[in-house]
């Protein structure tokens, strides 16, 4: 009927079967731009933004990672997994946006690039939580799989 893995015969949702699939490393990365205001960026010290609730990216970081291990509580026929790794790198590029990486590996037999997506994402609401107070004028530009490996196809966005 379709290619698309989560629709069965019949047409209805259905979780993919991955019993019969090979064991292999996969590992995926994420990415979320957040664009802030300029009375927000004037509050970073030392590469993060401090505030009342305290320091901004380090709960982001931690808020993404558990997120992650969340994914298969949250996306209704996403397989759960135990990760092997989840790191997020938070960062300032060249526009003075904020980046986050979000990458997770995991040897199994399904892939794991909804959990960098939703790492990625989460810590992006949780920039944007604890800099709210500031300012609403707080922008989560983009959220996109930067590449994945393992599984049936490699991906790299370019």
């Amino acid at each position: 009927m379709s290619d698309l893995t989560h629709i069965d015969e019949a047409g209805k949702a259905a979780m993919v079967d991955v019993s019969g699939k090979q064991m292999s490393l996969r590992i995926a990365r994420a990415q979320s731009i957040v664009v802030l205001p300029t009375e927000v960026m004037s509050q970073l010290v030392a590469g993060d933004i401090q505030m009342p609730k305290g320091s901004v990216f380090q709960t982001a970081r931690i808020a993404g990672i558990m997120a992650a291990k969340k994914t298969g509580e949250l996306i209704p026929l996403c397989h759960p997994l135990g990760l092997d790794n989840c790191k997020i790198e938070i960062y300032l590029n060249e526009k003075n946006e904020v980046v986050i990486d979000c990458t997770t590996s995991i040897t199994a037999k399904t892939g794991i690039e909804l959990e960098a997506l939703v790492g990625a994402t989460i810590a992006a609401l949780t920039v944007y939580d604890m800099c709210k107070a500031i300012s609403h004028d707080i922008v989560i530009k983009e959220t996109k799989l930067m590449e994945k490996t393992g599984g049936k196809r490699d991906f790299k966005r370019a």
